[in-house]
């Protein structure tokens, strides 16, 4: 019998919303750090399709939330110029948690403890679909780069260097 994988929220809000997807699950070691590249890997698909969502602030409770390439870096300055502010910074991650409610490696830009204001590096809307973290270390949800705006009320820029 199929061991029955727990649903995220992410899963669960994309399922309220009816809108398709794959969930894909790849094995972790224990301690071992996961980053993007690694993971695209032991799902089988080109990282090119794989995102990481990282999350900023501006002082102590304004964040914003960004999903870019796995293999990019998201560009401080054209993510402060996006979301109209003069200098953004990476969350630490001890916040992480207690902010999104997702931890580090495990972070979905869809199910946050809040809705901030999200967005989609442009390359993603011409893919036909895209992978990023299903809220836990370990599972990862496919689906349409514009369902994900929908599902997370987002949009797409120019954020990476």
């Amino acid at each position: 019998m199929a061991k029955q994988v727990a649903k995220t929220n992410a899963v669960r809000l994309i399922e309220q919303q009816k809108i398709p997807y794959e969930l894909l699950s790849y094995q972790v070691e224990e301690g071992q750090p996961v980053d993007g590249i690694s993971a695209s890997e032991k799902i089988g698909y080109s990282y090119e399709y794989v995102y990481k969502t990282l999350v900023t602030t501006v002082g102590k409770s304004q964040y914003y939330v960004f999903v870019v390439p796995v293999a990019k870096e998201l560009d401080l300055k054209k993510a402060a110029k996006v979301v109209g502010q003069k200098k953004i910074e990476m969350i630490a991650v001890k916040e992480l948690l207690g902010v999104t409610g997702y931890v580090r490696g495990g972070c979905s830009p869809i199910g946050m403890k809040k809705l901030f204001p999200t967005y989609i590096d442009e390359s993603a809307e011409t893919l036909d679909f895209m992978i990023f973290s299903a809220g836990k270390v370990g599972m990862s949800l496919k689906l349409a780069p514009h369902d994900l705006v929908k599902a997370c009320k987002g949009n797409f820029a120019d954020i990476v260097s």
